[in-house]
């Protein structure tokens, strides 16, 4: 059995620390069994390994989450990483066809499919396990976990089973209904209608066979370079509605969609991270803040508060949801980052009269990490060294960096730095366009720009 985890989204709905380039799972705000904060995607690794599924479950996500996803889970994953930001279609397409084609997987493989966020105990992967049994078994095209409702939400998509059972483990699926209202809800869940988690499972040769009738590659590279004319749509539309054979597997164990502020921090083991003091006649009040400046809450209730780099949020709880609907017309560049090499936080940008931008940044590079060898067409950086040692390499050239040290790096000139100890840099940018995308990588590991520059020397 094949795992594919999907790690998409935005970022809008826990603003304003999540953002396009750290989405929901990947903030810090959970803890671990040893009390230390993990993010969601941690939390869901840490379960896969637990179950022994490690080996067979690979991630599937954009480019701007690699670094990401390689940092908080230590390059232990497999990637399939999309070219360009589509939809759980072409997303699943794009990993059924690598595990076909790269992977060598046979046509009879089981595939699941998961978020890579669910709040869930660990029988929940034992679960998903069993769903390889129930393909083999009732011959379905399509097989789904359906959640035992504890209340009737008009949060979550529902599947109504028909009324007959096919054994004591499946249900045929006689309809979907998409977040009814609480009333409508209640009689779906008196019908035996379960919460539509996003998991399921089928056998590989009913996505590759649905990629040849639609004229599409099966080969992964193929399919790479043709993704980007691939429809924006999801699985559920463009499949799931058009499958007849679709059965359902209850599970009955916990599981919750931490998807917004009101939920997130009911499974908050703290009600405070960071700087700050919540007074005693606050209640129910969760202060998060990743700014080095304290924030006090002082005699309110029910309140989420929430401030970064990109913005301070102030919310009723059950109010919190709605800033997806409020946020959307921000287009502001995301204000932190985290990276495989470690992070980066904005401290200020302006934009001048004659045209020049002016960015300033903190960079944080974690022992033994370094940046790739790359160049910019468009900006020159000012570095200040403000902690720790390490290597910087410009034009070919290699020497030792340590606090105090202010290097100057022009447009077009070849540079890259490797941290000895933890490493801190003050980064003040100019020039015409400064984006993330002005970056021309040459080599990406310390060895190959090493022997890069050693070469260079012998020639």
């Amino acid at each position: 059995m094949k795992i594919i985890l999907l790690s998409g989204g935005s970022g809008k709905r826990l603003w304003p620390l999540s953002n396009d380039s750290r989405s929901k799972q990947f903030l810090r705000v959970l803890e671990d069994k040893e009390q230390n904060l993990q993010s969601m995607v941690q939390r869901v690794w840490s379960q896969v390994k637990r179950v022994g599924l490690t080996d067979s479950t690979v991630i599937a996500t954009g480019k701007s989450q690699v670094d990401m996803i390689q940092s908080q889970l230590n390059n232990e994953v497999d990637l399939i990483i999309e070219p360009t930001r589509r939809d759980t279609f072409p997303a699943i397409a794009l990993a059924a066809s690598y595990v076909y084609s790269v992977q060598k997987a046979d046509l009879d493989e089981i595939v699941a499919i998961l978020p890579v966020d669910p709040y869930v105990e660990d029988l929940f992967f034992n679960r998903i396990q069993d769903l390889e049994v129930v393909v083999e078994n009732s011959n379905a095209q399509l097989a789904l976990i359906g959640v035992t409702p504890t209340y009737p939400s008009s949060k979550y998509g529902y599947i109504v089973p028909t009324t007959e059972n096919n054994s004591n483990e499946y249900r045929t699926v006689s309809r979907f209904t998409e977040k009814p209202s609480e009333e409508q809800a209640a009689a779906l869940i008196k019908d035996g209608a379960l919460w539509n988690c996003g998991v399921f499972a089928f056998k590989l040769g009913y996505v590759i066979s649905i990629l040849e009738e639609k004229g599409l590659p099966t080969e992964y590279e193929e399919l790479l370079k043709q993704y980007a004319t691939l429809p924006k749509i999801s699985f559920d539309y463009e499949v799931v509605e058009k499958t007849q054979d679709i059965v359902v597997l209850p599970y009955d164990g916990y599981w919750k969609d931490l998807g917004t502020w009101n939920t997130l921090t009911e499974e908050m083991a703290t009600s405070q991270i960071g700087k700050g003091v919540i007074s005693a006649d606050s209640e129910n009040v969760h202060l998060i803040n990743e700014l080095d400046i304290p924030i006090t809450v002082l005699g309110a209730s029910n309140l989420i508060v929430a401030a970064s780099p990109d913005g301070i949020l102030v919310s009723d709880k059950e109010a919190s949801p709605r800033i997806k609907e409020l946020v959307g017309e921000f287009e502001n560049r995301p204000m932190y980052e985290e990276r495989r090499w470690g992070w980066y936080r904005v401290l200020d940008y302006t934009k001048l009269e004659e045209g020049k931008e002016v960015l300033t940044k903190r960079i944080g590079i974690a022992q033994d990490k370094n940046l790739s060898y790359q160049l910019h067409d468009y900006r020159d950086e000012v570095w200040t060294i403000i902690k720790g040692e390490g290597e910087f390499v410009l034009n070919d050239e290699i020497r030792a960096i340590k606090t105090g040290d202010v290097i100057q790096i022009q447009a077009g000139d070849k540079h890259a730095v490797r941290a000895i100890t933890d490493l801190e840099i003050i980064e003040v940018q100019t020039g015409s366009q400064l984006i993330e995308e002005d970056i021309v990588r040459l080599f990406m590991s310390w060895e190959e720009i090493e022997d890069h520059v050693l070469g260079a020397k012998r020639t």
